[in-house]
């Protein structure tokens, strides 16, 4: 445990869950700000589509590292790592607590645990290559090279998740090594202690919330936005590009079905991505977790989780 009580707070759960919320109330509790820990928010521009908070939540607690990169640009967990650690290490220093507000998955590893990118294979042309035998040959060719070098982590990611893909045939034909188990690969870190609390409601009332979300992100103007951003020489190519809500409204746009379908495949994205998020924040054994769903107002589980974090602290900060 660390001394002069350096904890974090971690609110998490899938997309649509409520987490914005929950955080800020934590931060009026606690003194805090938020880092979030969303890979598209972090992009400038691209506002509906990653449901930022609004202006009136922004201005409810300090904020840190929404709208900071160009959505041209290129980023990844190991630039993620030394923006928020530097981020928390600036909150600790005013006194303040961190509060971390995401549901990227690698983002909260990056935080949680001490992993070591500077290790991970840089190999450009090598990525490059794996990345035209995709476009060649599709994506599910590369999945089955994954898995004639390591079934159980072909198991493990899905045909899909191309990046993920690359980057395990990377570690296992570049370095010989295998691609480890979640629970297997990192340290917990060292430089603060973490107190994480994961959200989650009833299936069909998640689902419910994600449609509901979809149809007012429609509403409010995503078509617009993705027009507004192809106009700047975005496509699927750019990484911010491949975000659900983004990806989707593209082929609209050129004609290669409509709308409705759109909508129908942003939902169906969405939901598919929740049940990937919940499967992976279930493998974080010290989560506290809390069924929005068991209470019969906001204020209810909001009171139950500041209960939670307050009683984890300290039980944190007495072990100090």
């Amino acid at each position: 445990m660390q001394g002069n009580n350096r904890s974090i707070i971690i609110i998490t759960g899938p997309t649509a869950v409520g987490k914005t919320k929950y955080a800020i109330e934590a931060a009026k509790a606690f003194r805090g700000e938020i880092i979030s820990a969303d890979s598209m928010q972090i992009y400038k521009y691209m506002d509906i589509g990653s449901a930022k908070p609004t202006k009136k939540e922004l201005a409810l607690t300090t904020h840190h590292l929404i709208d900071i990169l160009e959505p041209e640009e290129e980023f990844s967990a190991a630039a993620y790592q030394d923006l928020a650690k530097n981020c928390i290490n600036k909150v600790f220093n005013i006194g303040k607590i961190p509060i971390i507000s995401g549901g990227t998955g690698l983002y909260l590893n990056s935080l949680i645990y001490d992993m070591d990118f500077s290790i991970m294979p840089k190999q450009a042309e090598f990525r490059e290559r794996l990345e035209k035998e995709a476009r060649t040959y599709g994506a599910e060719h590369l999945h089955n090279k994954l898995l004639s070098l390591d079934k159980e982590a072909a198991e493990r990611i899905h045909p899909n998740n191309l990046k993920k893909v690359i980057r395990a045939i990377e570690l296992l034909e570049l370095t010989g090594g295998g691609v480890r188990r979640f629970e297997e690969s990192f340290v917990t870190a060292k430089d603060y202690d973490c107190v994480m609390i994961g959200l989650t409601r009833n299936r069909d009332e998640l689902y419910q919330r994600i449609d509901m979300r979809v149809d007012q992100m429609i509403s409010a103007g995503l078509v617009d936005e993705v027009i507004e951003l192809q106009s700047r020489g975005l496509s699927e190519k750019n990484m911010s590009m491949q975000g659900i809500g983004y990806k989707e409204i593209l082929p609209y746009l050129r004609g290669e079905y409509d709308l409705n379908e759109a909508v129908r495949l942003i939902k169906r994205n969405t939901r598919h991505y929740a049940k990937r998020q919940l499967t992976w924040f279930r493998r974080y054994t010290d989560m506290a977790w809390f069924n929005l769903s068991d209470f019969k107002t906001d204020e209810k589980a909001i009171s139950s989780v500041i209960d939670k974090v307050d009683a984890v602290k300290a039980a944190v900060d007495n072990q100090e």
